[in-house]
Parts: structure tokens; sequence; C-alpha cells
């Protein structure tokens, strides 16, 4: 039996390599890798390549300029990571190595060091600032927990809002909240509570533990997500000496899960012993107004102007007949004194009405519209017209006499 011409075929080292790498990049996507870091070299191209080693092999490693950006520390030989990316094979020289999309410090000291790197970072984009911070509600109905399902913290939460507030409702949004793929968790479970609609505040935290395990609420993503979230955060991650980046960023922070659980919701009894109170002293405040307006009404009752308002009523007509009868006098006299005045314009008027000058044999010579005031304003042969009290004569002059 001849073998098929497929399994005959010579594949050429691209050929085969191609398949190699097909398999490999389909097989092994996304992937989380943990070792410790060799032969470290920073491009002058801006990129990264490294070794990553244990005990028993060696992965080669890059990582692209465009993501060097985005590590918040700086890696050296012998610092222990964990790295996610995808395996891929560098064809010209027939190598596998994984291409890193992200990396974490595993030891304390490089952890500390990326967490105040990244910390300083947010601050400086304003992640932290107060003015941004929105108010706690003090009365709310719904509250959002985003927490692990299983440990303690979400058991004491539950159990105090059941004490405190029996009827406020709580809707957990059950994450991890360490380990690979936590802090994704944790901002998606963010935004669908911010999607979900109806939720008045929530808490997103965790019980102690190591930098290593409080992790997760120090990445930048749960950082952003908080940041943007519409309904108020309360970060309660660790014991009170623990500090994450979730606390700079929430809108309060709680030293525990409990106390977050305090501090979102009032103890209803201090709150109905509050309403019973304020219902105690509305009534007094309202007792003692009604006391006060029945003793001004027993007063106005008793009162001389209550008891006689006949005689006050006539007492304003009196005083309105009064102001009547000196408001008539008033008129009457300044009538009285303009009329004077105006007979007396009258004659004065009278007097200077040029009609009874002319009666008396004086005359008005007219030259033209002008009157003639002088003999010397006349000239020979002119024509005027002389005006008397009766009627008016025109003439030429023949011969002017000046005076002296």
């Amino acid at each position: 039996m001849e073998p098929r011409q497929e399994e005959n075929r010579v594949l050429s080292v691209s050929e085969i390599t191609r398949r190699i790498k097909g398999v490999l990049e389909m097989g092994f996507s996304e992937v989380w890798v943990q070792g410790e870091i060799s032969n470290f070299k920073h491009h002058t191209s801006g990129h990264w390549y490294f070794t990553l080693k244990d005990e028993g092999a060696q992965l080669s490693a890059v990582m692209w300029r465009s993501r060097v950006a985005q590590v918040l520390f700086q890696p050296t030989d012998g610092m222990k990571v964990m790295i996610r990316g995808n395996i891929t094979v560098y064809e010209p020289r027939g190598n596998y190595q994984i291409d890193c999309l992200q990396i974490q410090p595993l030891g304390v000291g490089e952890l500390q060091l990326a967490f105040d790197r990244l910390k300083k970072k947010l601050d400086a984009e304003g992640l932290f600032d107060e003015e941004h911070k929105k108010p706690i509600p003090p009365y709310p109905q719904s509250i959002g927990i985003v927490t692990s399902p299983t440990g303690a913290a979400v058991r004491d939460m539950i159990n105090i809002l059941a004490r405190r507030f029996p009827g406020v409702d709580v809707i957990l949004v059950p994450v991890k909240v360490q380990g690979i793929g936590a802090a994704e968790e944790i901002a998606e479970a963010i935004r669908d509570l911010n999607n979900y609609g109806g939720i008045d505040v929530m808490i997103v935290g965790r019980g102690g533990g190591s930098l290593e395990d409080l992790w997760a609420f120090n990445e930048e993503i749960v950082a952003r997500a908080i940041y943007d979230s519409d309904v108020p955060v309360i970060s309660a991650v660790g014991h009170e000496i623990d500090f994450s980046i979730a606390d700079f960023a929430a809108d309060l922070r709680a030293p525990t899960p409990s106390a977050a659980a305090e501090l979102v919701v009032r103890d209803r009894s201090e709150i109905l012993e509050n309403l019973r109170n304020f219902c105690y002293t509305m009534q007094q405040r309202v007792s003692a107004i009604i006391n006060s307006n029945k003793d001004r009404v027993h007063y106005l009752r008793e009162s001389h102007s209550f008891n006689k308002p006949v005689d006050l009523l006539r007492q304003r007509s009196q005083r309105v007949d009064e102001m009547e009868h000196r408001l008539t006098q008033t008129m009457s006299h300044l009538v009285s004194l303009y009329h004077q005045r105006s007979e007396s314009l009258t004659k004065r008027a009278h007097s200077l009405n040029p009609k009874l000058v002319l009666k008396r044999g004086y005359t008005i010579v007219r030259k033209g519209e002008s009157i003639i005031p002088s003999v010397r304003k006349l000239s020979k042969d002119d024509n005027v017209q002389i005006e008397f009290h009766d009627g008016a004569a025109h003439s030429v002059i023949s011969k002017l006499v000046k005076g002296e």
C-alpha cells in the first residue's frame, strides 16, 4: 500500500515553523506564567527583552514599547514576577516566546514600589481629588456589595446590615478577591452594579491578608472603575492598618468591611428613638403655640375695642368728618386766593394794552413789518403806515424834521 501524497510531501523550514506557530498561538492565548527574570535588556527601541525561568526551564519574553509605559515598576534580574501574555513564535529563529501583556511583581519590595508609583500616577491624574468624591446617602434603600461570597467579611457585613436596618435591600455581586483575574472581576462587578440601576451605594472590599493577597485592590483597572462609578463607593479592604489604591479612589474609606456596614446605614433603633424625641418635641411646641394663641384670643375678647366696636366706629366716623371740614376750608381759602391773584394780573395786562395808549392821541408808525421808534430810521419818500386806535393811514414822507 503506497503512502498518501500529503504524507510524502517534504515541508520547508518556513512551512513547518508556520504550522508550529499556528498550533502554539491558538493553544496558548492569554496565559499566566510565573518565574524569575534574567538577562533583562531595555532596548534602544523601547522594547523589553528578557528570559523568564524557574528551576527546570526557561522562556524567552518580550514586551513591546506601547505596553512598557503601563508598567509601574522597573524589572531587574532576579525579580520574581507573574506575566499575562500570548505564546508566539519568532519565525526567523524558530524560537517560541511569550508576548507580555501585563507584568506583576511577586516580592513584597517590588509590590510596594509598584504601589507607590501607581498611587503617584493616579494622584497626578486627579483620581483622588476630594471635589470628585460623592456624598454617601444617609438612608440608602439598596446597597450593593462587591466581595467574595465565601469569606467571613461578607457574612459580617450582611449580619450587621440585617441587625442595624432590617428593611434595607442587599445585592451581592460575588467576585474573586485575590489571584489571577481578580482585579478584572472586581472592576466588572462595579460596572455591572452601575448598569443595574437602583443602587444607592456600594461596598467594595475583602477581609485582611498580606500585601500580595490584597493586591487586586491595588490594580489600576479597579481604581478607574471606582472613579468612573456614578454610584458612591465605600472601600473596605483588609484591616485598619491596610491601605489600598481603592481606598484613595473611593468616595469613603472604611477601616474594615464590618465598619463599612456600620457606616453605610444608621441603627434602626437609634433612628426610631430620634423620631420619638422629635415627635415629643414637636407636640410640646405645638401645644405651647396653641396655649399662647388661646391667651391672646382671651385678651382680645376682654379688650375695650372688641367689646365696643360701635363706639370705635363712631369715633372713627367723627374723625373723618373733622378731616373733611378742614379739607373744605383749606380748599376754599386757596380758591379765593388764586381768584384775587388772577383779577390783579388781568387788570395789569389790560393797563398795558397799546390800544388804550392810542386813544390818548398817540400813533404807531410802521415801515413794512417794522415799527419805527425814531425819525432817524426814516428817509424821504418812504412809504409808511400810521396806526390810530380806530384805524390806519398810509403816507409818503415828504420832509424830515429831526430833533436835537
